[in-house]
């Protein structure tokens, strides 16, 4: 290959080795999550709630960096399951609010086992789990200003 495409090679981009780990870490997260009858988009979600109570849509795209066509599937599914109600704003009949159903609530304790799980399958000590959350969440952080 010609030195001038240099910068096109698959190797050399930054890109490519986030999005394979990306799809590396959502695929070992899969046996855990089937357990608990969640994809890895409705078990974010879940943490989310399990953070806060409740939520609107609003924050969830926001929390989790996903747009309004991608979380309202998630949510119908998480409603069919038993886990959500979703109910309108008594404060803005416009905005809904999810809540937790005491079967969503419940599924935080069997949830408990997955980070530790997860933390695992990678043979990270602390202080690179770290600077690695460190170094992703400064291009989130940088991505969200532009």
């Amino acid at each position: 290959m010609d030195d001038k495409y240099k910068a096109l090679r698959l190797k050399n981009q930054i890109c490519f080795p986030i999005y394979a780990v990306s799809n590396m870490i959502t695929r070992k997260y899969k046996p855990y999550l089937d357990k608990l009858d969640l994809t890895y988009t409705q078990y974010i979600v879940m943490m989310v709630l399990w953070e806060h109570g409740q939520a609107n849509e609003k924050l969830l795209c926001e929390s989790l960096c996903l747009r309004s066509n991608t979380v309202t599937p998630l949510l119908k599914k998480l409603k069919e399951k038993g886990y959500i109600e979703k109910a309108k704003d008594t404060g803005d009949e416009r905005n809904l609010v999810i809540t937790l159903t005491e079967t969503g609530k419940r599924l935080q304790d069997k949830a408990l086992y997955v980070p530790e799980c997860m933390a695992k399958e990678f043979h990270l000590t602390s202080e690179e789990a770290m600077s690695l959350y460190k170094i992703l969440y400064k291009l989130l952080d940088e991505g969200k200003n532009k």
